[in-house]
């Protein structure tokens, strides 16, 4: 890709001659590729939870059982697993352009599909070509990003990224529950599929070309690998997590993936002698790189058990609805994506550590207090707990995007944005299963409280290490403006 910066020998961004004397304004143009794909990556990662609340509508209308069902979710999420790590490639190959009509046509195709199901079989391909177009949609909108949006500006535009990761998913229940109430399940991708084909034709007509294409070729091994790899990982972890314990099925997938895993890294660092890895690695040679990848995993292993967690105590414990339980979290994901942006300007003015440091002990009181909810707790006080526990998740998420990207030379751009959101989903799968399993296992024996309570609690002692770890966050050089 063409761009300003290059790295030293270090590895360290160094402007080239006149590149500080840039203007920090975007142009127009670089304004419209940015929204849109904005707008894009909202709609798709909405699409991602609206289906939660409706696997029991879906168990009745298509004569499927529960783990039947459950499908929809896990092929959503496997196809995620084992795409995303490929859009390195994919990026590096393709155009903006069609990359973009990439993702969003297949998004669409999928949603179109889902929209006219016969029946499961089908409604369960239409999830998996969903899956696809979403995988790359994240990975395209930081690439560009970094691409386009001058150094001293990435946190602010990067806090946007926050409102499309953070309120989309929050409104997926609530929107899916309002729809529920009153139409078909249809009509939750009937819902979703104009605003698809909107951004589809705005993105044809507007949207130009960033940077240049590489010329790296495929390797079809590593492709091979990434299957058992990330799929074995991310499936092993949900089933364990969605049991509450372990099973031979979910044990042999985690111990393939993780054979595989080590076969991928081995064939990764092989191929970079070359130059043609499919994911390329050497961005953990950027230490900000890997301390912010870190922080990344631990705070999303935190989060996606709470978040599953919690609407468990709000409808087994309080005896919320569905509708209910959506409404009830739903101030906590507002307030994360309407945070974005103000962190995100903070972040360029005063660099990480007092962001991300704030925002760890955050989240470690927060989950505490989630640890000593009984079933006399008050409702009101969980959505004060869940807005203040999303304040710190703000806090941290932004930081660590763009300290953890700043540093990377441009040609690694593409593969750093993807490393970054498949360690996300097997992250987010790894904290399911470990917080779900304790609350299954404890609850057998003392109670659903008692398993809420030991949950949480683990999830507060995994948040303590976010606290360490942003310790470690410094200014880039990227940070600090140059």
């Amino acid at each position: 890709m063409s761009t300003d910066v290059t790295s030293d020998a270090s590895g360290s961004p160094v402007p080239e001659a006149g590149t500080q004397q840039a203007s920090d304004r975007m142009s127009r143009e670089s304004v419209t590729v940015i929204v849109t794909l904005l707008v894009a990556t909202f709609v798709v990662i909405l699409n991602e939870t609206i289906m939660n609340v409706a696997l029991q509508r879906l168990m009745t209308d298509l004569n499927v059982d529960a783990p039947t069902v459950q499908w929809l979710s896990t092929g959503f999420m496997l196809t995620m697993a084992v795409v995303i790590p490929t859009t390195g490639f994919i990026l590096q190959r393709l155009t903006t352009r069609a990359a973009f009509l990439l993702a969003i046509g297949l998004f669409s195709s999928g949603t179109l599909l889902a929209a006219l199901a016969p029946g499961f079989g089908v409604l369960l391909l239409a999830r998996i070509v969903q899956a696809g177009g979403t995988a790359i949609m994240l990975p395209l909108l930081m690439t560009t990003i970094l691409t386009l949006v001058p150094l001293s500006r990435r946190g602010a535009v990067m806090g946007n990224v926050t409102i499309a990761i953070s309120v989309a998913p929050a409104l997926g229940p609530t929107v899916s529950g309002i729809i529920l109430d009153h139409f078909s399940w249809r009509f939750m991708f009937v819902f979703v599929l104009p605003v698809a084909l909107l951004a589809m034709g705005i993105g044809a007509k507007f949207l130009t070309n960033v940077g240049e294409r590489g010329s790296v070729r495929l390797d079809f091994a590593s492709v091979v690998l990434t299957v058992p790899a990330f799929g074995g990982l991310v499936y092993g972890l949900s089933q364990i997590g969605g049991h509450g314990g372990a099973t031979a099925v979910p044990i042999a997938a985690l111990v393939i993936g993780v054979l595989c895993m080590v076969a991928f890294v081995f064939r990764q660092l092989k191929l970079q002698k070359s130059d043609a890895p499919l994911l390329d690695l050497r961005a953990f040679n950027f230490r900000m790189f890997t301390v912010s990848v870190l922080l990344m995993v631990v705070a999303m292993m935190a989060l996606f058990g709470g978040v599953i967690l919690l609407p468990l105590y709000l409808q087994n414990v309080l005896h919320l609805q569905p509708m209910e339980t959506g409404l009830a979290l739903l101030p906590g994901g507002l307030a994360m994506g309407l945070l974005g942006p103000v962190v995100g300007r903070l972040f360029d003015k005063i660099g990480p550590l007092p962001l991300t440091v704030t925002g760890s002990i955050v989240l470690v009181l927060t989950l505490w207090q989630f640890s000593m909810l009984t079933a006399d707790s008050h409702l009101w006080w969980v959505v004060v707990l869940y807005a203040v526990l999303s304040l710190g998740l703000a806090l941290l998420f932004t930081p660590a995007f763009t300290t953890g990207l700043n540093p990377l030379p441009p040609h690694l751009y593409s593969h750093g944005s993807a490393i970054m959101s498949t360690l996300q989903q097997v992250a987010g799968a790894a904290g399911t299963a470990l917080l779900v399993s304790i609350f299954a296992v404890v609850s057998a024996a003392s109670g659903l409280v008692a398993g809420m309570q030991a949950a949480f609690l683990t999830a507060t002692l995994i948040a303590v290490v976010a606290v360490v770890l942003s310790t470690m966050m410094r200014k880039t050089k990227g940070a600090a403006g140059h």
